[in-house]
């Protein structure tokens, strides 16, 4: 008869402590997003929640710690992001160019994760090495690339010998840099890449500049 009501308030709790936790990620993330590793204070990320600095550490165990699981946080987003793309029944063309285009959805909407992402270039992915959770993280999209790529080497789609690597990065350079750049691109040439009146077209290029490299675009003749 006790072992029920002990059952469910164990479940309480555990939900509780999974919410908070969520919800200091969730801070911490706008936190080092806005002010990088070195200059935000895990005092201002207590200060933002429903805890405490000692809290922070109990959950985390240090600074260190919980920038890391900001970047666990955000990086296991984007690779959830990119396995919805549906390689089994899409021709590859079609494939490719919705991964392209997922990859710009995501970076859009999620403009601290290029603001981590740079972060963490300065710090020359220090943080990153130290992470069991993403050393192999690069590895579904990867995976789904080199999918879609055998797929349309036997369909004839694409004649370009392609590298998943190389695919991956052409398709995340052109979405990181309209994010990551805009401010100083709008100040040299006068046009703010994230403006709604460009997301479309910018979207558009993105996927067909990536099926166009698999189609032989640029290849000699």
């Amino acid at each position: 008869m006790t072992s029920q009501p002990l059952a469910r308030a164990a479940g309480e709790r555990q939900r509780d402590a999974d919410r908070t936790r969520a919800e200091i990620l969730q801070v911490a993330q706008r936190e080092f997003a806005r002010h990088g590793y070195a200059g935000a204070r895990v005092d201002e990320i207590a200060e933002r929640t429903r805890t405490t600095k000692r809290m922070i550490y109990y959950y985390f165990g240090g600074k260190e710690q919980l920038y890391i699981a900001v970047l666990e946080k955000a990086y296991t987003e984007v690779r959830a992001a990119e396995r919805t793309v549906d390689v089994a029944h899409l021709a590859p063309v079609e494939a490719i160019r919705t991964l392209a285009e997922l990859t710009f959805d995501h970076h859009d909407a999620h403009r601290d994760f290029i603001k981590l992402v740079g972060i963490e270039n300065i710090h020359e992915a220090e943080h990153i090495r130290k992470s069991e959770v993403l050393a192999n993280l690069g590895a579904p999209v990867l995976d789904i690339i080199s999918r879609i790529l055998d797929a349309g080497q036997e369909s004839g789609d694409f004649v370009t010998e392609a590298d998943a690597i190389d695919v991956h990065m052409m398709i995340s350079a052109f979405c990181f840099f309209r994010v990551a750049n805009q401010h100083t691109f709008g100040a040299l040439f006068g046009r703010d890449m994230t403006a709604p009146e460009h997301r479309a077209r910018l979207r558009t290029m993105v996927g067909e500049l990536t099926v166009a490299y698999l189609r032989g675009a640029g290849a000699p003749a």
